[in-house]
């Protein structure tokens, strides 16, 4: 008797399939007509690794050993080892777009995601290792220095970009750039991208800061594409938004998820104004452009605004206090010390727009300081606490600014996927030799991801409106399942291989695991396992806990 690791190899198998993930891989990187696996399989075993045991690209045979991959997916531990995969990633490696967009448009149609909002943004991977300039192909993205997200500055990185779907929150478009690229620049050819897969379908791009540039959105304007992004900081002055008049706002009816629990008193609330934005362009014979700009104030951002400032004056009261107590004392024997450590204090806790300060000295010479803050600087700071600005060039017929607003705050799904992309899927730190590995294996996990979260999706689905269940955690609390939980529960499937007159059965130890495989329409009883034959489902010998396998068409 013979137990391998099963966990959501079925599940993901039957998402490789809808998507048809090999065949399109196989369709432009074919592999020779004697290859025991073509690249599509290896490709396709890869992505299914990545969402059950991610770990660095090494000892996947191992994986695929313990795990029940030559059952699921026909394909022998063996043919995984090191070279393999790397064989298959320089095949894909010069089709990543094409790969990319095929797969994206197949599960926009396979499983009816509406594409009609979609939120991009792009993050930074770090990468360890050398990677000489002189050493990598500059056909593919290059790996270098820039301003890594994580904060690693001593790593080189590579970037990726994603655009997600409102609807499920699914990465149905990804693109690898490179560790130096800055996102401005990577606007337009996103925006391309997606109107290619999106077809005849119009759709709204919605984004951060980044996309605000006049080519931008002169780009976006002449294609006819809606956008949505928040106007960069050095585009509105304080000024602005000290002037509106917050009466004159309009609330918005829209609570966010964190306070649906909340009562209204707790709840983050939200006001709208409208005015326009003109954008000019670094020639004079450039035409200015117009947009929508809708001034929003939140509660929480102003309460948490003035807690930061409260607390950065705090702390230079503190520093200022010492000083003024210590001004004259060896330390600070001249005027020259104690203005240069008030500089030091100013830089510091950021109040040198707000910090008076007077210096005197008495016969002797001997210097004395007293200080304030000024209440009128303090109070017009107050009154941009809250305040920031949209631009859209949706038509005020079709979205008035509340709406507008609802739809940027959808943002957080890609912020979400990219927690996911470097959480469950364990896309960074990257280990591989080559420039071109590492573009086609982030690719590959954003492929990972693309199922990951179609899973999640569909468990959702099939919930009904209030996607919530219980189960999921020990306190049987009701929740909505998240991609994370889903593959967790359903890793602790077994597959128990017996000879050919005992027929493999699947362990399953928790109700839970039956719910979800019910959510995702997946019969693990009606899976064939490769090599062990035709099995009767009414086989003796089963318990409540195991599931007879009998043929069906996983793996081929």
């Amino acid at each position: 008797m013979v137990e391998k690791r099963l966990g959501a190899l079925p599940v993901v198998s039957e998402f490789t399939r809808r998507l048809d993930l090999a065949g399109i891989i196989d369709e432009v990187c074919p592999g020779g007509i004697s290859a025991l696996a073509t690249h599509g399989q290896v490709i396709e075993a890869l992505v299914a690794n990545r969402l059950t045991a991610p770990a660095p690209l090494v000892r996947v045979g191992d994986w695929a050993r313990t795990w029940a991959v030559e059952e699921v997916f026909g394909i022998e531990p063996g043919l995984l080892n090191d070279d393999r995969l790397a064989r298959a990633l320089d095949a894909i490696a010069p089709h990543l777009e094409h790969v990319a967009g095929t797969v994206g448009a197949r599960a926009i149609a396979e499983f009816g995601i509406d594409v009609s909002r979609l939120h991009w943004d792009m993050t930074s991977m770090s990468v360890h290792g050398a990677y000489p300039a002189e050493g990598q192909d500059e056909d593919f993205p290059v790996i270098g220095y820039g301003h890594p997200k994580d904060r690693r500055v001593d790593l080189k990185q590579v970037q990726a970009g994603l655009a997600v779907s409102a609807d499920g929150g699914i990465p149905v478009h990804a693109r690898v750039f490179d560790g130096s690229a800055a996102e401005v620049s990577q606007v337009v050819g996103t925006m391309k991208d997606l109107r290619t897969m999106a077809g005849t379908r119009d759709f709204l791009m919605v984004a951060d800061s980044k996309l605000v540039s006049y080519s931008n959105v002169a780009a976006l304007l002449t294609a006819g594409v809606q956008f949505i992004a928040p106007a960069p900081a050095a585009q509105v002055k304080g000024e602005v938004y000290a002037a509106l008049d917050l009466t004159l706002a309009t609330t918005v009816d829209w609570v966010p998820d964190r306070d649906a629990g909340k009562t209204a008193a707790q709840r983050e609330s939200y006001r709208v104004l409208e005015d326009t934005h003109t954008l000019k362009g670094a020639r004079k014979s450039d035409p200015e452009l117009t947009v929508r700009r809708i001034l929003v104030h939140s509660t929480a951002n102003a309460a948490g605004q003035q807690a930061a400032r409260d607390k950065r004056l705090t702390k230079a009261a503190d520093d200022l206090g010492k000083l003024a107590g210590a001004a004259g004392g060896r330390h600070y024997r001249s005027a020259e010390k104690i203005v240069a450590r008030l500089g030091v204090i100013a830089a510091k806790r950021r109040v040198a727009s707000c910090l008076r300060f007077h210096i005197t000295e008495d016969e002797h010479g001997v210097p004395a300081m007293d200080w304030h803050f000024d209440e009128e600087v303090l109070n017009a700071e107050a009154a941009v606490d809250g305040w920031y600005a949209l631009l859209t060039s949706l038509p005020a017929e079709e979205a008035d600014p509340g709406q507008v607003l609802i739809h940027y705050k959808g943002q957080g799904a890609v912020e979400r996927r990219y927690h996911d992309f470097k959480g469950p899927l364990a896309v960074a730190p990257v280990f591989v030799q080559h420039n071109r590995r590492v573009a086609a294996l982030i690719q590959v996990i954003c492929l990972a991801l693309l199922v990951f979260c179609l899973i999640e999706r569909q468990v959702r689905r099939a919930l009904g409106p209030e996607q919530t269940m219980t189960g999921l955690y020990p306190d049987n609390r009701r929740v909505r399942p998240t991609g994370r939980i889903i593959f967790y529960h359903l890793g602790e499937l077994t597959l128990r291989i017996g000879n050919i007159t005992d027929p493999p059965t699947v362990q399953i130890t928790r109700g839970v695991q039956l719910h979800l495989l019910d959510l995702l329409d997946t019969d693990i009883g009606q899976t064939h396992w490769p090599q062990t034959g035709n099995c009767d489902p009414r086989s003796p010998g089963l318990d409540s806990h195991q599931t007879p396998a009998v043929p069906s068409t996983y793996g081929g």
